[in-house]
Formats: C-alpha cells, sequence, structure tokens
C-alpha cells in the first residue's frame, strides 16, 4: 500500500471513530492522542531529533488546549473544571519549557499527570457503565 493510500485510510478511520463516538469517548479520545503525542515526542527528544519532537509536542500543547481545555463547562464543572483548567494550562507551560530546554523529565511529568486521568476517565464508563459494556464504533481505530 502506498503512503498515500496509508495515509488516506487512518484519516478515514480516525474520521469514523471521531462521527461515531460520544462525548465520553471524545475526551478518552484526546486523553490517548496526547499521552501518544508525549511519549513520541520523549522518544524523538532522547534521539536527537529535534524537529520530529518539537512537532509532538506542539501537536500535544493543540490538544490540550484546542480539545481539552476547550471540552470544559465551567458551569456544570464546578470545581473540576476550574482544578482542570490551572492543569492544563500549567501542562501547557511545562511543555514549552521541554521543548526548549531538552528536558525529558518535563514530559515524564506532564504524562504522570495525564496518565491517572486517562485512567479515571475511562474508568467511569459511559453513563456510568463498566468499560466492558460499551460498545466501539464500528471502523474505530484503536
Amino acid at each position: 500500500m502506498s503512503k498515500y493510500a496509508t495515509q488516506a485510510y487512518k484519516t478515514v478511520g480516525v474520521n469514523t471513530a471521531v462521527e461515531g463516538a460520544t462525548p465520553h469517548k471524545l475526551i478518552l479520545m484526546l486523553y490517548d492522542g496526547l499521552l501518544r503525542q508525549l511519549r513520541l515526542g520523549r522518544a524523538h527528544m532522547q534521539k536527537g531529533d529535534l524537529g520530529a519532537k518539537a512537532t509532538c509536542l506542539s501537536k500535544a500543547i493543540s490538544i490540550i488546549d484546542q480539545g481539552l481545555r476547550a471540552s470544559l463547562n465551567d458551569e456544570k464543572g464546578g470545581d473540576i473544571a476550574v482544578r482542570l483548567r490551572a492543569l492544563y494550562d500549567y501542562s501547557e507551560r511545562q511543555l514549552v519549557h521541554a521543548n526548549a530546554r531538552n528536558d525529558v523529565a518535563v514530559i515524564d511529568e506532564v504524562i504522570a499527570l495525564f496518565e491517572p486521568l486517562r485512567a479515571a476517565w475511562h474508568g467511569i464508563g459511559e453513563a456510568g457503565q463498566p468499560p466492558a459494556a460499551q460498545s466501539t464504533p464500528r471502523g474505530a481505530v484503536r
């Protein structure tokens, strides 16, 4: 399969997963994407591939800013939304620092902040149902 065909397949798979996803699943996908970009950024940093590192960390910051922060509802979320917003702000600042200083420890810190959030979000399931009872939309990419 050509590179373009592979990319098109991935794009269609991701778009299909997003279109069929519930709000709960979308947040889970954002957490997964964020952690994936952080781990890739760390690996690129360790290999000295600074361009790829910068791209991954930029994507991670965008996921936080345009995905996770944008999904907060201050009226309904109350104190939790306020605390998450503060965490997102802090994490973005840390990632800018990590990118500028090539500081792997800071990326590890941000990963350590988001792994429990991702696990908790996964654990609550959709509408309080256990994760095993949820279905995966057809065409979803895991």
